[in-house]
């Protein structure tokens, strides 16, 4: 049974997110994820510049004259969100933690697949796979993800995408839409995500706070760091400081979207304080124009 607060969090994430996803997402999402193919429909008799490869020569052959096969899009997908449970997921400025602005995300792209009868399943990771969720369908199964992105207690701090990316490839065969929710705090997962990309359809959404890029002149600060758990204090006062901790900051991020460019990859980019609805309807504006040319 969960706690009454757990119950209305969710809830009130439900409200929101199925009706952004049903106003805003249900469309363009149906229209930029294709399914794994086509599938045969029915027959009709031929017509006028029906492609002749299509001919149904059995038919044909029964009842005398032409008849070719139909097909349909294969629309069922599996969609896997891939979230980051890691100590620096559970930072925030700007009155909601990377977490919480991730469960919303992760709710809206769970009801936008449930409406288009796709299966959604869920890993969270740190250094290692915490939790896998199989993909289903349901409107309770997108709830318990919600669930498990906003409480499931991991027990590493670390991240480690590499090892979360390399456990999806071995578990998954079959091709999938794979949202990767994560701040990308690491290094060294490169070989991994050009795989990943090679066998299934990534989408890299990446979650920034602004204390992350820049520093308040608040003069000594102890700060914990959320992975490590190693405490320092930091001389905000220093404008030096300040400059070199946004410097190494916009390095990071730069070298980050260097990778996405040189893999295709189209990224999506939250930052916590900001609405999530305006970058992700641009995201499927920006695919569904490169589909369409």
């Amino acid at each position: 049974m969960l706690p009454r607060e757990v119950f209305r969090t969710i809830r009130r994430i439900e409200i929101r997110t199925s009706r952004l996803a049903e106003e805003s997402f249900a469309g363009e999402y149906h229209s930029v994820f294709k399914g794994r193919g086509v599938e045969f429909s029915e027959v009709r008799e031929y017509q006028p510049g029906d492609d002749v490869r299509i001919i149904d020569w059995n038919v044909t052959s029964r009842m005398g004259h032409p008849y070719v096969k139909v097909f349909v899009e294969e629309r069922e997908l599996t969609v896997i969100l891939l979230v980051d449970a890691s100590g620096s997921f559970s930072f925030g400025t700007r009155g909601r933690l990377k977490a919480e602005l991730a469960a919303e995300v992760a709710a809206v792209l769970g009801f936008s697949a449930l409406r288009n009868n796709d299966r959604v399943g869920a890993m969270l990771f740190t250094d290692k796979v915490e939790l896998y969720v199989p993909p289903r369908k349901g409107r309770s199964h997108v709830l318990r993800t919600v669930r498990e992105v906003l409480y499931f207690r991991p027990e590493g701090r670390r991240t480690n995408v590499a090892g979360a990316l390399d456990f999806l490839l071995k578990g998954l065969r079959k091709r999938a839409v794979v949202f990767l929710l994560s701040d990308f705090l690491d290094e060294g997962y490169e070989k991994a995500l050009r795989m990943a990309r090679r066998r299934h359809d990534v989408v890299p959404i990446v979650f920034t706070d602004p204390r992350e890029e820049q520093l308040p002149d608040v003069g000594l600060l102890q700060a914990e760091d959320p992975e490590t758990g190693e405490i320092r204090v930091l001389d905000t006062g220093s404008r030096r400081f300040r400059q070199g901790f946004a410097k190494r900051g916009a390095e990071r991020a730069q070298g980050r979207d260097r990778l996405f460019r040189t893999l295709g990859l189209e990224v999506v980019r939250l930052r916590c304080g900001e609405p999530y609805d305006v970058p992700l309807v641009r995201f499927f504006e920006r695919r569904a124009r490169r589909l369409r040319a």
